[in-house]
């Protein structure tokens, strides 16, 4: 229950002022999202009460005192503004902190778990310069176990983004530990980071995104960093399995920015998170369910930054094999007028007799 402030002007008692009463309010059947809280908020009239309350609600936020200061200077829609901008920062770390409680679940559980089916990958890949750069600076590859693609980017974009591939290559043939295999998979990612900076000539400038998936019994290890993307088709819908490590997306989280002024934002290709340089941000690593028939996709952002994803979703999910489904989707890619590299990697899972 929350309190419920309300006005009480009682003439037997000749008490007058704000009082407290106690209010259940039900969810309506059938709504969805968070509720909101009950509490009608009193309206003082003084400036340093206000000020007060205001602070007290912004704690009950959590957020730090220094941002608290900062809102009760800002006018009222400024405030605002950053008061959705902090609640949003909450709810992003919040869907961080349950993707990292989910890994440690199926982590602790891994050993335990016994795969049902023998999984496998039909797959296809290809990686095409465009219409309009000279050079293909894309790599994409795909093997019985490891799917990836990297899009690389400065003087060495080529060499980095292919070096980076090549680093994670032994993982086809190397035995997974049972409940670890994303410390391998992490592991091999700091190999890969060391890799693009060998191949860069250590040059600054010069880097790689790379976003790739490891078949292991019923279930795809992934590690991501950069905004090229992983999508997955499951029983005709398309879920995009990564999170761009953009400055865009990151005003996105923010709610400092729509969906459609991230189209044609002039930022929309800098990123916060890559291999090579002097970074060395962490990748996001996770684990997924395979099931069989799905279809799994993996793509630069020379087919994401020009084709919406309905349009990715239908050709996707009409193609008859992975390797028409690549065809399909850069010629798609192409047609927009190609203004970058363009690679695709696409793989169904299929059931083996055991």
């Amino acid at each position: 229950m929350k309190p419920q402030h309300r006005w009480r002007d009682d003439e037997k008692s000749g008490t007058r002022g704000w009082g407290m009463e106690m209010l259940v309010r039900q969810r309506p059947e059938g709504a969805r999202g968070t509720a909101r809280p009950a509490t009608t908020v009193p309206q003082p009239t003084d400036g340093t009460s206000r000020h007060f309350q205001r602070s007290a609600w912004l704690r009950r936020l959590g957020m730090p005192l220094a941002g608290i200061r900062e809102v009760c200077a800002l006018e009222p829609a400024a405030a605002a503004r950053e008061i959705r901008a902090h609640w949003a920062r909450v709810e992003a770390e919040t869907a961080v902190r349950r993707d990292l409680a989910a890994f440690l679940v199926d982590q602790l559980t891994a050993e335990s778990r016994k795969d049902t089916a023998m999984l496998e990958l039909r797959h296809s890949a290809h990686s095409d310069t465009g219409r309009v750069r000279p050079a293909n600076q894309d790599t994409a590859y795909a093997g019985a176990r490891l799917l990836a693609v990297a899009d690389g980017y400065g003087p060495a974009g080529a060499p980095a983004s292919s070096a980076a591939v090549a680093a994670l290559t032994f993982l086809e043939n190397t035995e997974l530990p049972a409940g670890s295999v994303l410390n391998l998979l992490e592991d091999a990612v700091q190999g890969a980071r060391q890799a693009v900076r060998d191949a860069a000539g250590g040059a600054a400038e010069a880097g790689t995104t790379l976003t790739a998936l490891l078949l292991t019994g019923s279930r795809l290890a992934l590690v991501h960093i950069g905004d090229s993307r992983a999508y997955l088709l499951r029983d005709g819908g398309l879920f995009r399995i990564t999170h761009d490590h953009t400055v865009v997306q990151s005003l996105l989280d923010e709610g400092r920015l729509t969906p459609q002024e991230a189209t044609s934002h002039p930022q929309r290709a800098l990123l916060l998170k890559s291999l090579g340089g002097d970074t060395s941000a962490a990748p996001d690593l996770k684990l997924h369910d395979a099931l069989p028939g799905d279809r799994y996709l993996l793509c630069s952002d020379g087919l994401s930054g020009v084709v919406p994803d309905d349009r990715i979703a239908h050709l996707l999910s009409t193609a008859p094999a992975p390797d028409a489904a690549v065809r399909t989707l850069i010629t798609e890619a192409n047609a927009t007028g190609g203004p970058d590299n363009v690679s695709c990697v696409v793989a169904d899972v299929v059931e083996t007799a055991a």
